[in-house]
């Protein structure tokens, strides 16, 4: 019976050393463990500064910035009034004093050679204007240029009858010294010319490409739908 006594006695002498082992193994890895997580810590927050909250910090960003202002020089309002008005007469230091302009003689030269060109293209054309009238309705060429690689005929329509003429550009017929038609693009061409006597004005265009050899063009209008109105211009001169 005293044999049992002490081998239970052992077991339970075993068991309670085992758990303070263990318990001092879980303390040293715990205060192991709160030493390395405190390096680690004081490592990633090393370099930042706490901000400076004292009062006595925040007097003296107060009392600068007042130096600051008061260190602000205002200025006369006579002072500023006489700056200006001796500026605008050219008193000031920094006025300069104005440069005489210089008149370029090439401006001058293209100036008035632009306006003989001007004056030449606007001066009448031998042979022109020539007219075309029946019925009181008439059809003047007043002039025939070369522009643009084309050469452009201006003409005039006027309305002296007693009544609307009408006409489809399509009815103007172009035509050539050998007969041949040329193809023309027309320009204001009056669809409508009511019997008022105002002139209409028109621009008749045909490329320089079908002009190759011709000296005389001639013209053939006639009225819509009746085509009772015939409207002729022979032989106007191709001047190149």
């Amino acid at each position: 019976m005293l044999w049992i006594k002490r081998a239970s006695l052992r077991k339970v002498n075993s068991t309670v050393a085992l758990t303070l082992i263990l318990l001092l193994l879980m303390l040293i890895g715990g205060y192991i463990s709160a030493i390395w997580g405190y390096a680690i810590g004081h490592e990633a927050i090393e370099g930042v500064n706490q901000p400076d909250s004292r009062p006595a910090g925040k007097i003296g960003f107060r009392k600068n910035k007042s130096q600051q202002q008061q260190g602000v020089v205002m200025l006369k309002e006579a002072d500023v009034l006489a700056a200006v008005k001796a500026r605008i007469d050219g008193k000031g230091k920094k006025a300069k004093p104005e440069k005489p302009l210089i008149e370029n003689p090439q401006n001058d030269k293209r100036s008035s050679t632009k306006s003989k060109l001007v004056a030449e293209s606007e001066s009448p054309q031998p042979g022109f204007p020539m007219i075309s009238k029946t019925e009181g309705v008439s059809l003047e060429i007043a002039s025939a240029r070369f522009s643009g690689g084309a050469l452009q005929l201006k003409m005039n329509f006027k309305n002296e009858g007693d009544r609307t003429i009408r006409f489809l550009s399509s009815f103007l017929d172009v035509t050539n010294e050998r007969g041949q038609t040329l193809s023309a693009n027309t320009e204001g061409f009056p669809e409508e010319l009511p019997a008022n006597g105002k002139s209409v004005a028109s621009t008749l265009s045909i490329s320089t490409a079908l002009l190759d050899n011709v000296q005389k063009i001639s013209l053939h209008l006639t009225d819509y739908p009746e085509q009772r109105l015939q409207l002729q211009m022979l032989n106007i001169p191709v001047v190149r």
